[in-house]
């Protein structure tokens, strides 16, 4: 049995290790969206394998796929003992824009005690957290429970090649719960869990006017101009209260008790302190609801990206052929993705006027998850935070995705643990993203001592 003792005490003693071993790992630029870094997505996947090796796990393997391969690795210590499946990936974000960046993207360094790296928060750094956590507990008496491993290389490209994997290897990832770490908490001095994730439909829209791009002083006024036109289809998505205006969006949206509310907006939250670390004036959404709702109860539509015609240096009067848009859209309980996406497609489709053509195309999505609350592996994690923080863990609703964990439902009848050490304020998917040392080494202790806990509850 593993004890809080034996855990802090072996942190200090490998602190310096725990950490460059991350280093080493954030050096590898795994960016799974782009092509050039193919080898290095490989190479991570090697990493991986080689530090699963070092630690005591057993059948570890770099899996195949028809994308970036996917590392398993287990510790069976007794079929009869309940078993816990952690899944991570070691694929990260694309680095760009690269000069808004105070260090190398890939060049960790420690700054205002947090690791500053690509991937450091997302999710390198909080998936390595199992990898040591699993060495601690091998290094003390071995683990209390058995122990899966599925870490994939193509959760930021949407687990293409996931459903697939999960599919034909249901009887090697057989486990009684799983337990992921790739969410947030409210602060260092206000431990959370997340107990719910947003679903999401992303899709990419095309605007085409004349055959070729016109001259916007011979042919402006009597031509219409893409650009012009998706921003006006755009505008139209929402009303003036802030509600999407695609027909049926919200018919099959769980609505919340007044009670469930008022239990969510017990978490700790300064709007002040929120508009401030965001340098704006004042907060934006949906009518009747507050920030933490709109964030965590509410379904949202937001422009992710937007372009057409001349944005070289300089001038060109351009009326522009093209336009075109990348749309996103979370979804909460109890909306599927793939009914949102063609209700998408039917209504942008039907809003567009004669003057232009329209092309959908739909990238990838997931559904909302609910965690709940009253397992054995929920209670075993909260035991675990209130241990290591001091606190109890707030239950709280995310407004990220995670898609494949439906997809881990659905197919292995599994529900998840969100037990994420990140912070909001880490900057994932932006510039100078980054995870807090404390974060790091405490999340380590944490996972240990859930494994301790469940397997102990799981028996009583």
């Amino acid at each position: 049995m593993i004890t809080k003792e034996e855990t802090g005490k072996y942190l200090q003693q490998n602190k310096q290790r725990f950490l460059d071993e991350l280093f080493e790992l954030l050096r590898i630029p795994s960016v799974s969206a782009d092509p050039k870094f193919k080898a290095d997505v490989k190479k991570a996947a090697e990493f991986m394998k080689a530090k699963f090796e070092e630690a005591g796990a057993e059948n570890v393997e770099v899996c195949e796929t028809k994308g970036h391969p996917i590392v398993y690795a287990d510790k069976i210590i007794d079929p009869n003992l309940p078993t816990v499946l952690v899944y991570g990936h070691y694929d990260v974000q694309p680095a760009d824009p690269y000069e808004l960046w105070e260090s190398e993207p890939f060049n960790p360094v420690i700054k205002n005690d947090k690791i500053v790296a690509r991937g450091s928060a997302d999710d390198k750094g909080q998936m390595y957290i199992h990898v040591k956590a699993f060495e601690m507990m091998m290094k003390n008496g071995g683990v209390p429970c058995n122990i899966k491993f599925m870490i994939e290389g193509e959760e930021e490209v949407g687990s293409e090649n996931l459903e697939v994997f999960i599919k034909e290897n249901k009887e090697k990832l057989k486990a009684d719960v799983i337990v992921i770490s790739d969410t947030s908490m409210i602060a260092n001095d206000h431990p959370s869990m997340a107990v719910s994730l947003k679903g999401l439909s992303y899709l990419e829209v095309e605007v085409t006017g004349p055959n070729r791009d016109l001259h916007s002083g011979v042919y402006g006024g009597a031509v219409a101009n893409p650009i012009n036109v998706l921003c006006r289809m755009i505008a139209s998505l929402q009303d003036e209260n802030k509600r999407v205006t695609i027909p049926g969006f919200y018919d099959k949206v769980l609505e919340l008790t007044a009670e469930e509310r008022a239990k969510m907006n017990e978490a700790p939250f300064d709007l002040g302190d929120f508009k401030k670390d965001l340098n704006i004036e004042d907060v934006e959404g949906e009518e009747s609801y507050n920030t933490l709702e709109r964030m965590g109860i509410r379904p949202t539509l937001d422009v992710n990206g937007i372009w057409g015609g001349y944005t070289g240096e300089g001038a060109k009067t351009v009326l522009p052929s093209k336009a075109n848009a990348k749309i996103s859209m979370r979804l909460v309980p109890d909306q599927n993705h793939y009914e949102i996406s063609e209700l998408f497609q039917k209504h942008f489709e039907s809003i567009a006027p004669k003057s232009v053509k329209v092309k959908v195309k739909p990238h990838h999505g997931g559904m909302p998850y609910v965690t709940p609350t009253d397992t054995d592996s929920y209670k075993a994690a909260e035991k675990a935070f209130e241990k290591v923080w001091g606190k109890m863990p707030i239950p709280t609703r995310e407004g990220g995705s995670i898609p494949i964990v439906s997809l881990f439902k659905d197919i292995l009848g599994l529900d998840s643990i969100l037990m994420g050490f990140g912070l909001n304020s880490d900057a994932i998917h932006s510039p100078n993203e980054s995870f807090g040392v404390e974060n790091y080494l405490k999340g380590i202790e944490t996972v240990a001592l859930f494994h301790q806990y469940f397997s102990e509850l799981d028996r009583k």
